[in-house]
């Protein structure tokens, strides 16, 4: 699970249109974690020296990855976001690290988590300076994919604040060969589709998946269940789908941003939703909290490993929203590469008691008279799968909740139809 360890081969013919990415990276959803939503840019450590940002805040959260089992699950990358470097470059053009709040300098904190069997990430932008107001990358993208080369960074993710929007399809992909070329294998995480999209831009995601590993292309989640809701419905939307959901797969992923469970604002059952529809996404799962105060409902929700196996899955596709009814309740599905078929039934009402939500199996791509295995992947305690025939129907808790199951053929005419989008 999380990212495969890959090769560098790097084809480009001088051109965006003939240059592809492919570094044999991110074949699944990277795992891990990400320091933004959680500690955003607290740089004053004597105010807060336990969440600025800092070494010492990411050796931390190193430490928990590898001590509390989240390694063994997938979660790899530590992931360092805006607010790292000094205001200025040096002599040489290079980026500093702040020396009060990382004494010891980047490489020496990658060295650290690679001893740790775990990979560390860094942030740029493709501006002139970062959303903090830190350095960017604009004029440096060739210097700035060696130096991290030279720290040993496995990750990057460039941002696109205080730039001009019009450069980036070029930009981007400059940058993105300027890491391939450093010999080093890099995941490229790119922000690009969002600023366009943001900006009414048409956005070619078919372009954008030749040159990312990955890719934000909605607005930055905020620890708030309305946010969760908003990139959810906008992942839904059949329009969407059909721009971005077909060009998602192995090495090149849509990104719906960080996880917030275990941060402040979800409850029990919007932490569950929210983790069972990024995994239903094949998304990358990279957490946004603080793992060394995190409660055990939290850390049992992330560390789910039935739904990690979903998004894991090889297929790596997005799932479809197959109905929105009235009063909040909606079916979603995708298929899985073992011919099985993952599914959320979500009730959005807030009235206040659980809903009997019922589907048919055709209506998520089987035949209608066929015979599955329904499994519930958070069933609490282990409850063996359920055989149910033409269709199924199980309670759902309100203001958020969700069932999440697996359905596996126990019959061999489980032949698939088309998908149906209602909106009743």
């Amino acid at each position: 699970m999380g990212v495969l360890p890959g090769i560098v081969l790097c084809l480009f013919l001088g051109s965006s249109a003939t240059y592809a990415l492919e570094n044999g990276l991110a074949r699944t959803p990277p795992m891990g974690w990400l320091a933004w939503e959680r500690f955003r840019c607290i740089t004053d450590c004597k105010a807060e020296p336990k969440n600025c940002i800092s070494e010492n805040l990411f050796l931390s959260m190193a430490t928990r990855l590898h001590d509390d089992g989240w390694k063994e699950l997938g979660y790899t990358r530590v992931n360092i976001d805006d607010c790292w470097p000094l205001h200025d470059r040096d002599t040489e053009g290079k980026l500093v690290a702040d020396p009060e709040r990382f004494p010891h300098g980047i490489a020496w904190l990658a060295d650290q988590v690679h001893a740790m069997e775990l990979q560390l990430g860094i942030y740029g932008d493709y501006g002139t300076k970062t959303c903090g107001g830190y350095p960017g990358t604009m004029g440096h993208l060739r210097k700035d994919a060696e130096t991290f080369a030279e720290w040993g960074i496995d990750s990057y993710k460039l941002d696109g604040c205080n730039a001009n929007i019009s450069l980036m399809d070029e930009g981007y992909f400059e940058a993105g060969k300027a890491l391939n070329q450093t010999g080093r294998s890099i995941l490229y995480s790119c922000s690009w589709p969002d600023y366009q999209r943001g900006n009414g831009l048409p956005v070619d995601y078919k372009n954008i998946a030749a040159h990312c590993n990955l890719w934000r292309n909605f607005d930055d989640i905020q620890d708030s269940w309305d946010s969760v809701t908003s990139i959810i419905d906008y992942y839904g939307d059949p329009k969407n789908f059909a721009s971005f959901g077909v060009v998602h797969g192995p090495g090149q992923w849509n990104d719906p941003d960080m996880l917030l469970i275990g941060d402040f604002s979800l409850s029990y059952e919007q932490s569950k939703a929210q983790f069972a529809f990024w995994c239903l996404f094949s998304a990358p799962l990279f957490m946004s909290n603080d793992l060394r105060d995190i409660s055990p409902d939290a850390v049992a929700i992330l560390k789910n490993k039935k739904l990690i196996a979903v998004n894991q899955d090889a297929l790596g596709l997005m799932p479809r929203r197959v109905w929105q009814k009235k009063g909040g309740i909606e079916l979603w599905y995708k298929d899985l590469s073992d011919g099985a078929k993952a599914v959320i039934l979500w009730n959005r009402s807030n009235g206040g008691v659980a809903l009997s939500l019922e589907f048919s199996f055709e209506e998520i791509g089987f035949n209608s008279d066929i015979t599955c295995k329904v499994e519930d992947l958070y069933a609490i305690s282990a409850v063996a799968p359920t055989k149910h025939t033409s269709s199924y129907n199980q309670y759902v808790n309100p203001s958020g909740g969700v069932a999440v199951l697996r359905l596996t053929p126990v019959m061999n005419d489980a032949m698939p139809r088309a998908p149906v989008h209602i909106v009743v």
